[in-house]
């Protein structure tokens, strides 16, 4: 019940209140593609475009399938681990996170016409479940900043946004969490943990000065726990004409589940030696992102020549509809600053936002493969994508943001190669992948690198595959979306090991 007089309450505020702080690590989690898939696509670096005959390559050309010669399906296992190494202010923290997920899993039918008058001799039909990204992930960082405090979070939204005043004095010392836009629930987190005094004590005052001490060297650290994914169902069609020209589409049904928990702690005082004030204050915030989304692909192969194919893909935008949840507690050791102490605020209360829309930007595949007969082939992939048309919807609701990534996101290139040789009933793979930051200025989200390996063996009818695959990316994480945004510069490594299974029926 108090959810739905939530709802309600919810449904009464501005716009512009409707929901929480959004920034462009919101779209870009969903936007920037991971490399993921069956044993044999990874280990060669995703770069199956022109290739085909494999159920994660019609992700690159949906044209591919139509390479099966008999009805096929494969399952995928993958062991992911992800490493994070944090450096704020001087000091390097680590974090690890492993887990595994059934993450690929598909079926492929082949459809034969052997009437010679037909040029279409060939179409196939696949269905593709796979896992796009993989959100579990953890990151600790901590240091001491010798400029900048938490209170910074709350004072910007206590002395008000540019949208509109700061909150009065008498809505503070009064109105329910509940009863409050997001905005206004920042300052009031803030206030009943004392970071900031009213400038005057009349109910009116919307002015306040933080109560943090001046001394400066805040201890800070910030752990991040996130978990979920981002996955797609794919209906695949595709056919063939006088086997030298292949087309195949793609239908996408994508659904996004996604909780991270952020706790973000500050102290004061050399070794806690203050004996009155505030002395520490933590802040923690847990939110459930979800919704579903819809994509296309199309796509062509043109065999150059019997050993030489050609291909060329476009992925359209994802229209994702999310929706947010969301629950935030404060806690502070504030000497002599009221009754009790230490404060602990939870209001027991799940925010429940306006549902939005991100729409990621469209991709353009270009690919060529020669095949070596039965030893062997070599592939290249090259990839754009223009992230500054990555945009969230009500416009009119995020029209600043919505700028503010039309200037500072670029069209952004990826290369992937790999390469295949077989010998007897094994086969040896390798790839290598890049993708480019999607900023113009590749501080905040780095390039990526990526390698990877694998193996596999044909027992007939069947094939299991084997493949290792490492990616490391630099950028930077703030603790807060605002006020408090001096960057940790943080490392990624990703070790992913994959094994799929493989049969003809």
């Amino acid at each position: 019940m108090k959810n739905y007089l939530i709802l309600i309450i919810i449904g009464l505020l501005i716009p512009t209140a409707q929901a929480q702080e959004t920034t462009p690590t919101d779209a870009l989690q969903l936007a920037v593609e991971n490399l993921t898939g069956s044993a044999r696509f990874r280990a060669m670096g995703g770069a199956l475009g022109a290739v085909g005959g494999d159920l994660s390559a019609i992700n690159q050309n949906p044209a591919g399938s139509i390479f099966f010669a008999n009805n096929f399906a494969t399952f995928t296992g993958s062991s992911y681990n992800t490493k994070n190494t944090s450096r704020y202010f001087g000091t390097t923290r680590s974090e690890n996170d492993s887990s595994l997920d059934i993450n690929q899993a598909g079926v492929v039918f082949v459809f034969k016409d052997n009437n010679p008058k037909n040029d279409w001799k060939k179409f196939t039909v696949a269905l593709n479940y796979e896992n796009n990204n993989n959100f579990d992930n953890r990151i600790y960082s901590a240091g001491v900043n010798p400029f900048n405090s938490i209170d910074r979070y709350f004072l910007r939204f206590a002395n008000g946004l540019p949208q509109e005043g700061g909150i009065t004095l008498q809505t503070l010392e009064n109105a329910f969490f509940e009863d409050l836009n997001f905005i206004d629930q920042q300052a009031f987190l803030g206030y009943q943990a004392y970071m900031f005094n009213p400038v005057s004590n009349s109910p009116q005052n919307s002015s306040y000065v933080s109560n943090v001490p001046t001394t400066g060297n805040y201890f800070q650290d910030s752990f991040t726990v996130s978990t979920g994914y981002d996955s797609k169902f794919s209906a695949n069609f595709a056919t063939g004409y006088k086997d030298k020209l292949f087309l195949g589409i793609n239908l996408n049904y994508h659904f996004t589940d996604i909780l991270k928990t952020t706790s973000v702690f500050e102290s004061y005082g050399a070794n806690n030696i203050l004996t009155s004030g505030l002395q520490s204050v933590q802040f923690d915030t847990e939110t459930h992102t979800f919704g579903n989304g819809f994509s296309f692909n199309l796509g062509a192969i043109v065999k150059a020549t019997e050993s030489l194919r050609l291909g060329l893909a476009y992925q359209s935008p994802t229209w994702f509809r999310l929706q947010d949840e969301q629950r935030q507690a404060i806690n502070a050791n504030c000497q002599n600053c009221g009754a009790n102490n230490p404060i602990n605020f939870n209001p027991g209360i799940t925010m429940i936002y306006q549902p939005y829309t991100i729409q990621t930007p469209g991709k353009w595949t270009g690919s060529a493969a020669y095949i070596f007969g039965k030893k062997g082939l070599l592939s290249v992939d090259v990839s754009s994508k223009d992230y500054s048309n990555t945009r969230f919807r009500p416009q009119n609701d995020y029209a600043g943001l919505n700028s503010f990534m039309s200037n500072a996101l670029q069209n952004a290139i990826e290369v992937r190669l790999g390469g295949e040789y077989k010998y007897k009933e094994y086969s040896f793979r390798g790839g290598y992948r890049f993708d480019q930051s999607p900023y113009k200025v590749d501080q905040t989200l780095g390039d990526l690198t990526g390698y990877s390996g694998g193996l596999g063996y044909t027992f007939g009818d069947s094939r299991i595959d084997l493949a290792y695959s490492y990616e490391h990316r630099n950028f930077n994480y703030t603790f807060l979306s605002s006020g408090l945004t001096d960057p940790a510069r943080v490392s990624r490594y990703n070790n992913n090991v994959t094994l799929s299974y493989s049969m003809n029926f």
